[in-house]
């Protein structure tokens, strides 16, 4: 049987996008960071593993993958959304909002997009 052992995400700067994911995510390297190549996990126990690799390929306006982030309620997405703006995070002026949304979009420094869902959300 089959298991996700690793979400990629293609970058242009590594050291920018691991430092961003690694204080975003309190992941850290599994091993040491190459100039194309790094995979992050979490520092404390188990979880999915967040690669980053060096591409050339532009960031994509509605990417057809991106990150889920989970908060706990209303109140954390805030303080989560304010706290990955002052990691360097860009919000994303998303047309395709419903009107009553339970996520933010996101961009990281590279400009991948990323959502910060209110998981009590209705």
């Amino acid at each position: 049987m089959l298991r996700i052992g690793s979400v990629v995400m293609g970058v242009a700067d590594m050291e920018r996008a691991a430092a961003f994911w690694t204080a975003a995510l309190g992941y850290v390297p599994r091993e040491e960071m190459t100039d194309d190549w790094v995979v992050l996990v979490p520092a404390q126990g188990a979880g999915p593993q967040l690669s980053l690799g060096l591409s050339e390929t532009p960031v994509q306006d509605h990417p057809r993958v991106h990150l889920d982030l989970y908060a706990g309620d209303a109140a954390d997405q805030a303080a989560e959304v304010e706290r990955l703006l002052a990691l360097g995070a860009t919000r994303v002026d998303w047309e395709l909002y419903p009107d009553d949304a339970d996520f933010v979009v996101l961009a990281d420094p590279e400009g991948n997009r990323f959502c910060v869902i209110d998981t009590a959300h209705g």
